[in-house]
This record gives structure tokens, sequence and C-alpha cells, in this order.
């Protein structure tokens, strides 16, 4: 068996397929990324050259600038990302934690409801949703993307993590208790530090999709002061004409932000991983 986890062949063929999965994913990026600094002609001529001294343009750039109030986007966007991972994490976290460590009467049946919200997508309930939203006057804020975002996210959150604090040893618990901790420090001082690479996990299965969605945006926030960077991009599709040039421009500049929170968030899962690996 050591030979065969040693074997020079299965080691390049992992990294191998490694690699190409990685140059088919990036692909997307490095396209949108080389032909956001070129012209119009240019880009449909030669969409995979890089630009050179007779393609190359700011004008997406400027264009994005000048007519979309881009920060703004980004800043509604950040905001809605960062509170509604923080919720799904905090409550996802507590109610796993519930799950996990206390037997009470329907503790299975809790269990299996919460899973059904990971088979059934939310967008089913689009309409009861924007209902409540406009008799609770929170339509058109930033309130109600955060809302719908937790509610979509703790499903997985729950299943994830419950299962992680399943295997935080009881004797360590108890040991806690007969020192005095409450549930509460418990959980806060002693639970959350061991479930830190599954915490990591939720927060990058669930950050790209609130990140990248326009379905709720364009719904519950469609208000030129609470539109997302995904919905306030759209201003440059028209139905006849599409300015590719601010389009690519605007999606360079989302797809950063979603990088660097992404290379966080992966530092914290390595980190996660190798500390609960020494006891």
């Amino acid at each position: 068996m050591n030979k065969a986890r040693t074997n020079p062949f299965n080691n390049i063929a992992m990294h191998g397929a490694l690699i190409l999965y990685t140059l088919i994913a990036l692909f997307p990026v490095f396209v949108i990324l080389i032909n956001s600094f070129k012209t119009r002609k240019a880009i449909f001529r030669e969409p995979l050259a890089l630009p050179d001294a007779d393609s190359f343009s700011l004008i997406g750039y400027q264009t994005v600038l000048k007519q979309g109030d881009f920060f703004l986007y980004f800043q509604n966007s950040l905001i809605v990302t960062v509170a509604s991972l923080f919720f799904v994490l905090l409550f996802g976290a507590m109610a796993a934690f519930a799950l996990a460590e206390y037997r009470f009467k329907g503790n299975t049946l809790m269990g299996l409801y919460l899973a059904l919200g990971i088979m059934i997508p939310i967008r089913i309930g689009t309409v009861a949703i924007l209902e409540m939203m406009v008799a609770t006057g929170l339509v058109n804020t930033l309130w109600a993307l955060i809302l719908v975002y937790t509610a979509q996210g703790l499903p997985l959150a729950v299943f994830i993590l419950s299962e992680f604090m399943r295997q935080v040893s009881d004797d360590l618990k108890n040991a806690a208790r007969v020192d005095g901790l409450s549930e509460y420090a418990i959980f806060f001082r002693l639970v959350l530090p061991l479930v830190r690479p599954a915490m990591a996990t939720v927060a990058v299965f669930n950050m790209i999709p609130i990140w990248n969605d326009l379905w709720f945006p364009l719904i519950l926030a469609p208000a030129e002061e609470t539109k997302t960077l995904t919905l306030g991009s759209q201003v440059f599709i028209g139905q006849f004409v599409t300015d590719w040039n601010a389009v690519l421009s605007a999606l360079s500049m989302a797809i950063l932000p979603v990088l660097v929170l992404y290379v966080i968030f992966s530092r914290q899962l390595i980190r996660g991983l190798t500390s609960g690996a020494v006891k």
C-alpha cells in the first residue's frame, strides 16, 4: 500500500489532472481579463490574443467608472456578502451545535427538515418571498438580500457543521463543564476553534453564489442605490447593442474581490486543518 501511495506515476497522473482542471477553471477568467484591455474590434477579431500596442485600450474601464456607479455597486455587494456569511456561520454553527450536542424529541426530524433546504432551490419561493418583503417594507433594501441569502445558506451550513461537531470529543466538553464553563463559553471558546476547517468550507461554498447572484437583486433590490455588481453590470447590456468593453471591464473588476476573499478563506482552511491534526 505504501508503494502504491509513493508510486511516481500515480503522483504525476494526480498532479496532471489537478493542473488540467485548474487550467479549465481559469481559462474563462483569463479570456475576460485580456479582452477587457482591448478595443471592440480586437475582441471579436482575436479573442484569445494578448493585447498589443494596436489593440490595447482602457475605454471599457473608463466607461464603467463614468456611466455606472461602480464603487456603490461594489460596496453593496461587499456588505451583502460579508453580512450574509456572518449570519450563516453564526446561526448555522449554533443550530449545528444544538443538533449535535443535545438529544431531544424530534432531533432527527429537525435535521432532515433542514436538509430539505439543500435539495429544494430557494428560487421556487420567489413569489412568496417578494410578497413577504413587500409586506415588511424591505423591498429595495440590502436587508432583503441579506435575509434571503442567510436562509439560503443555513441548510448546507448546518449539515456540514453538525457532522464536524459530532467529532469533537465529549470528554473535552465534559471537562470544560466540570471547570465551570457555560454552554456559550464551550461553544465559542472550545467548539468553534476546532471546527474552523468546516466553517471555512461553508464560507467558500456560500461566498461565490452570493457574490455572483443576479436573480434576487433584480427582484428584491433593483433600485439604483441598492444595486449589486452583477445587477449594475447589466446596464451595459442592451436589447440591440451591448458595450462588451464595459461588460468585460466590469466583470474583471468584480472578479478580483472574489479571488481575494477566496485566498483568505483558503488560508484559514489550511491553517485549521493543520492545527486540528495535532492534539
